[in-house]
């Protein structure tokens, strides 16, 4: 497919996103320049035929071609993003041998910090992800952010101390997989409609995969090479990445389109007229927050998340403490992986298949086993037990992650969806953040994780009942717009009745004459 200089509709205003057509039936055609008019005036009257009529609707995502590249490099971002993020455990035990001090009473409190932040991190800077990802584009903003990640991760490994850390991996590296990792999410709503839902499992399966793999890649890494040569190792994903950005190329017009534009115009004058004469963006569309669904939405996924990172953080050190004899204890992450990826799938086509916002009572469903599996974990008395709990807690969070998208589209529409997830993730940043360090902070004082577990699971059982509102919320409110628009369009009907008759009788007399 021919890449298009431009973002499509979804991040833009419709203005912008449909090339122009033919002319409605009744309206007069636009004027074409003419050799009298300045340079001015004809960028001006290009510009108005670029737009098309007002309220043109988007171009139809085509469900493939190019997108299926598209598909697979934000799978890679994904996978590289929130595989490290996931595997952090692996780090943090690292971290903790290289790092750790005898001395030093609040070592895992400290060092929790450092793969608490990075997530927070990734989320925090989502709405500003958004921003860039509207003004400059899909592909710019994350060819910049997996750049940032890369030098981040880089740098992370040439520290001497954990307190570096913070800023380098907790701050830069995950700021620059936040601009990286937006745009994958907004890029897919432009390829795919009635596949979103799976084609969204599949690039969320990514992370599943990533989860499966990096924890036993790291193990033999960081036993072998040590810390800082494995964070090198990692830099690799990250430039994979930076390649990757490049497919986020946006839509090009179609044939029907390029037929109904101005014949023989100038591509080049074209694009500068769009540049210049485009209309101005909000910054931060706060007006999203009116939409009562997506304010309540907004509000129930970062208070369903206090618990939820802590046992990707924790768990690898839990292990170690609860079943010191046991061998490969990184299969409960790699459990966790698998099954995070089934779910991805599964419930990402189940979604296809749910009208509208009742999408909604999938990440219900999610919050509420992932909220009793982590209540569990403390119960497991033998490995056994404890695969079967990671099981099961990796199934819904793969559910939770991969119907995100979906369900926002729904909430707020195409054209707004950009920065509708990024406001969300930034939200979400600040529980992602704070979870870990809690918990950790009560294992030093308590001298066990089992508090840490059972507080940890209370708030996605909280989260997922205030979620369980959205579509009564989303119904009553499409009721009550649906009865205004009906009575303005009767009485506008109306008025132009009246308007017309009052204006021309003579021609109604006519008419009747004449039937008579």
């Amino acid at each position: 497919m021919v890449p298009f200089p431009e973002e499509p509709a979804a991040a833009r205003g419709t203005s912008e996103a449909q090339p122009p057509g033919p002319a409605p039936t009744g309206a007069a055609p636009l004027p074409g320049p003419r050799p009298s008019d300045g340079p001015e005036a004809v960028v001006e009257k290009v510009e108005v035929e670029l737009a098309g009529p007002a309220g043109a609707e988007p171009p139809q995502p085509p469900e493939g071609g190019w997108g299926w590249l598209v598909m697979l490099a934000a799978m890679w971002c994904n996978g590289s993003v929130f595989g490290i993020q996931n595997a952090c455990g692996v780090l943090f035990v690292s971290m903790l041998k290289t790092f750790g001090s005898t001395d030093d009473d609040k070592m895992v409190f400290k060092t929790a910090w450092v793969s608490s932040l990075s997530m927070g991190m990734i989320f925090f800077c989502c709405p500003i992800a958004s921003v860039f990802t509207d003004t400059f584009g899909c592909q710019k903003t994350a060819v910049v952010g997996a750049a940032v990640g890369f030098i981040g991760l880089l740098s992370s490994s040439f520290v001497s101390s954990i307190e570096p850390l913070y800023l380098t991996y907790g701050i830069i590296f995950a700021c620059g997989c936040s601009f990286a990792y937006q745009p994958s999410l907004v890029i897919l709503g432009h390829y795919f409609k009635k596949r979103l839902g799976l084609v969204n499992g599949i690039v969320t399966a990514g992370s599943s995969i990533f989860t499966i793999l990096l924890p036993f890649l790291l193990r033999v890494l960081t036993d072998t090479v040590g810390l800082f040569h494995t964070l090198r190792v990692l830099c690799i994903f990250m430039f994979v990445l930076f390649l990757a950005s490049f497919t986020y190329r946006p839509l090009a017009p179609s044939a029907k389109d390029k037929e109904g534009g101005t014949k023989g115009g100038n591509n080049r004058f074209s694009l500068f007229s769009r540049r210049k004469f485009s209309p101005p963006k909000k910054f931060f569309n706060f007006a999203l927050f009116k939409v009562t669904a997506y304010a309540v939405w907004a509000v129930g996924i970062p208070l369903a998340l206090f618990g939820y990172f802590v046992p990707y953080v924790h768990l690898m050190k839990y292990v170690n403490e609860r079943f010191q004899d046991g061998k490969n204890k990184e299969v409960v992450l790699m459990c966790i992986g698998i099954t995070s990826g089934v779910g991805r799938l599964l419930f990402g086509r189940i979604a296809d298949y749910m009208p509208g916002v009742k999408k909604v009572y999938l990440q219900v469903l999610s919050f509420f086993f992932i909220g009793l599996m982590s209540m569990m974990i403390p119960l497991c008395g033998v490995f056994g037990a404890l695969i079967a709990v990671c099981l099961i807690m990796g199934l819904f969070d793969g559910c939770f992650i991969s119907i995100m998208a979906p369900i926002a589209f729904e909430l707020v529409g195409a054209q707004d969806v950009s920065q509708a997830i990024g406001f969300l993730l930034g939200f979400m940043s600040i529980p992602m953040t704070v979870g870990p360090p809690i918990a950790g902070l009560l294992r030093d004082k308590l001298g066990s994780y089992d508090v840490a577990f059972y507080l940890a699971g209370i708030p996605p059982l909280i989260g997922g009942a205030v979620l369980c509102f959205i579509p009564w919320i989303h119904t009553k409110k499409q009721r009550e717009i649906g009865k205004t628009t009906g009575g303005e369009k009767m009485e506008k009907m109306l008025e132009n009745q009246n308007s017309l008759l009052s204006s021309s009788p003579g021609i109604f007399k006519k008419e009747s004459d004449s039937v008579i």
